[in-house]
């Protein structure tokens, strides 16, 4: 597993992949940034790190990972375990800018982000960490049932991804009677917040061992 994942990080992991995940948390920076939106662009390193630009799937790194000695298995774990990293190298930086965010959008009392802004940060991160798995299983099910669905996986899994992060962070908190919703997320107090947090990540968790074994069936099925 340690050679597995050198070659991840050193082979399948293109460059414009960490420039994602360590450039775009300053966009929390941003004043009035809709503070949701940025969990997307985790997301949208994923066709850079499965295609590999010219290093991923132009170049048969997945055929040439089977034909290892080694268990398909291994191979989905090992491509989840980056993913996962990414992810949450991802939230450590964004949340390490967190205070610097908070004072440069603090407007008085009020902080202008729209909808579940800074003063939600706790359950943001709760809501995008379920949202990081629900986007996974949709990824890795549809990649490795075939082995080269990168277009397909991408585009069900971003619109899956925007249409969870809507409901929750733009929808709900403007629908008239989800006062109560919306103060609860941001307002409750921090034992609330991260009442939510651990939700997620429990749910974050419990999820990535289905998705491990439903894509590792799919990828035994491949016939390369």
């Amino acid at each position: 597993m340690k050679a597995l994942l050198y070659k991840e990080l050193k082979l399948a992991m293109h460059p414009i992949c960490y420039i994602f995940i360590f450039l775009f948390p300053f966009m929390i920076l941003i004043p009035s940034y809709p503070l949701a939106v940025g969990f997307i662009y985790v997301l949208s390193a994923y066709p850079i790190l499965f295609l590999g630009a010219n290093k991923g799937q132009q170049s048969n790194d997945l055929l040439y990972s089977v034909l290892l000695p080694i268990r398909k298995k291994d191979i989905v774990l090992a491509r989840m375990m980056t993913v996962t990293l990414m992810q949450l190298v991802y939230i450590a930086v964004m949340t390490a800018l967190y205070p610097l965010a908070l004072w440069i959008n603090q407007s008085g009392e009020k902080i202008s982000n729209p909808g579940l802004g800074l003063e939600g940060f706790v359950s943001v991160l709760g809501i995008a960490i379920i949202g990081f798995a629900i986007a996974d299983l949709i990824y890795f099910s549809i990649y490795y049932k075939h082995g080269k669905s990168i277009v397909m996986s991408t585009l069900l899994t971003l619109l899956g991804f925007i249409v969870y992060l809507s409901i929750f962070t733009i929808l709900i908190p403007y629908i008239p009677g989800c006062e109560g919703y919306v103060y609860f997320l941001c307002n409750a107090g921090l034992g609330y917040q991260f009442i939510v947090l651990g939700f997620g990540v429990a749910l974050y968790v419990g999820l990535r061992v289905v998705i491990y074994y439903v894509a590792s069936k799919e990828l035994e099925k491949v016939d390369f």
